[in-house]
């Protein structure tokens, strides 16, 4: 199945603490429908101290469900994503304006 939300789109948050913000994917596991979005979903993690770094208290972005994901489109509201045939190519297109993403 083709992804509908993948690693460099802008997207904004639909529900829980961070609802509203925006931000690009940074990641993207397709088995466990999550993405990581830098600055969205932080946690704070303590590390342990390293020949590298320091340690202590170190805020991570934590995978968000996709489901509570829509991107972004040119307009800058949230959007479906759909799939169509240009040619013989197939591209995700916004169900709101019918952009090419």
């Amino acid at each position: 199945m083709a992804a509908k939300l993948r690693k460099g789109d802008k997207v904004i948050v639909l529900a829980g603490k961070d609802k509203g913000k925006q931000g690009e994917i940074a990641s993207v596991n397709p088995s466990k429908g999550k993405a990581v979005i830098e600055g969205i979903n932080v946690s704070l993690r303590h590390t342990k101290a390293s020949q590298g770094d320091q340690g202590g208290k170190k805020p991570v972005s934590m995978p968000i469900d996709l489901s509570n994901l829509a991107i972004v489109d040119a307009n800058g509201k949230a959007t479906r994503v759909g799939f169509r045939m240009e040619g013989d190519q197939k591209v995700r297109f916004a169900k709101s304006t019918g952009d090419v993403i």
